[in-house]
């Protein structure tokens, strides 16, 4: 039998030349189902709705719905009324079985007004005798089919047929709406997840406690302006006593600046036993970042060695911004002639030497401190940093607090990092 022509007509529309053949209030009542269809983004209950609504107005025998799957050029079963051979999870070929397979393979409605005279039909129920298959598509795109059954020989008026055409159409978006919701849904969870594993794989690789140093309080702390960040400090053991320190920069954010922070990590815990000094350090980690890392890459580090029993510190800086020293006659920015940010280009490192009396402090900082900022666009700026750690009661977390307070509640938009030494006599 012939396939009847495709017809788009929406609900409100149906009211054609032959609606007195349809009742009034079943108009009404279908076209309220295709109002409480839309309602929702939750698939399974739109599915519901669609056989409960149908089954109930038209007095049908079965009702399906096919959702496509295009990855395996299948229909799967999702919704079902009245049927007793074929349960959800039942799946169809496209247009190789019953009418269901053709109608998704020509994108058109096909209507069997006798069923037994329809070549396409597979029998199910044994009280079936007419039966509609109409496509569900959006923008041209598959979504699935829609079937319903009657008891009754050409049940379908050419007016119901175009009403459940345009009723399709509300279904069909109604779906495709849903799993792209569903979709973007499960991919925002993966990425939740994947952020959460990775905010806590590297605050594992951030240094779990203070280390304890004769004579000097060593403190650090970080605060990621998103689940991962690209900040990164540390405290190495080494010989003699000695402990190195580092505070790391890497440029960008999220997963990928993580990923080459621990990269970076890696390195240079490896090269700092086995260095001569900080600017030796940095020279030989640069070079080994110049080849590895990705264009447009780089890392800002500010690298030191504590020695403890001269109570002296050597740093090299990679083009990161100047440790603050505060001594009692006053305070100094450290800087360092040569030093550019790792993984850029072949560059030479030199050492700034500091001795720390007893009643010394410096602090090495991240850009997330002194640049922050709120909608005026001030920055917090070093003044403000300097003010705080001048105070006799300066802290890490009284630091981060003050920042926190100046860009009034809108948050940090990049890592907060900062590494706090105090010298103190050995007494103390």
């Amino acid at each position: 039998m012939a396939a009847a022509p495709h017809t788009d007509l929406h609900p409100s529309s149906a009211l054609a030349p032959e609606a007195p053949a349809l009742k009034l209030a079943e108009l009404v009542r279908l076209q309220k189902s295709a109002q409480r269809i839309t309602a929702t983004l939750n698939l399974d209950e739109i599915i519901e709705r669609i056989v409960d609504e149908i089954s109930t107005s038209l007095g049908c025998v079965e009702i399906n719905l096919y959702l496509h799957h295009p990855e395996q050029g299948e229909l799967v079963l999702a919704g079902v009324r009245g049927c007793t051979v074929n349960g959800k999870g039942h799946r169809l070929k496209i247009g190789t079985e019953g009418m269901v397979g053709y109608v998704a393979a020509t994108r058109q409605m096909r209507y069997a007004p006798d069923v037994t005279r329809d070549p396409y039909y597979m029998a199910c129920e044994p009280d079936t005798r007419s039966e509609v298959a109409i496509p569900l598509q959006v923008e041209g795109d598959l979504v699935g089919v829609f079937t319903a059954s009657h008891c009754e020989l050409d049940a379908f008026s050419p007016a119901q047929l175009r009403l459940l055409q345009g009723l399709c159409s509300h279904v069909a978006v109604a779906v495709q709406n849903s799993r792209r919701f569903h979709d973007e849904h499960k991919q925002r969870e993966q990425m939740t997840r994947e952020a959460e594993e990775a905010r806590a794989i590297q605050q594992a690789l951030l240094p779990h406690s203070s280390p304890f140093i004769p004579g000097f309080c060593v403190t650090g702390l970080s605060i990621p302006a998103g689940a991962v960040g690209g900040d990164w400090y540390d405290f190495i053991p080494l010989s003699d006593g000695r402990w190195g320190l580092v505070l790391a920069d890497v440029s960008g954010k999220g997963t990928a600046a993580a990923l080459l922070m621990s990269a970076t990590r890696g390195m240079l815990r490896s090269l700092a036993h086995s260095g001569s000094g900080p600017a030796e350090v940095l020279t030989r980690l640069n070079n080994m970042l110049v080849d590895d890392f990705p264009s447009g890459r780089f890392v800002t580090m500010v690298y030191a060695e504590l020695d403890p029993a001269t109570r002296t510190l050597r740093l090299a800086n990679a083009g990161h911004l100047p440790p603050l020293l505060i001594e009692p006659p006053g305070h100094r920015w450290i800087a360092t002639e040569n030093g550019l940010p790792l993984g850029v280009a072949t560059s030479k490192y030199s050492e700034a030497e500091i001795t720390l009396g007893e009643h010394s402090r410096i602090a090495f900082y991240s850009d997330g401190i002194t640049e922050a900022s709120f909608d005026s666009g001030e920055e917090y700026g070093p003044e403000r940093l300097l003010a705080q750690l001048q105070s006799p009661d300066a802290s890490l977390e009284s630091l981060l607090a003050d920042v926190k307070k100046f860009v009034n509640g809108t948050g940090l938009r990049d890592d907060a990092t900062v590494i706090m030494v105090g010298a103190r006599p050995e007494s103390a």
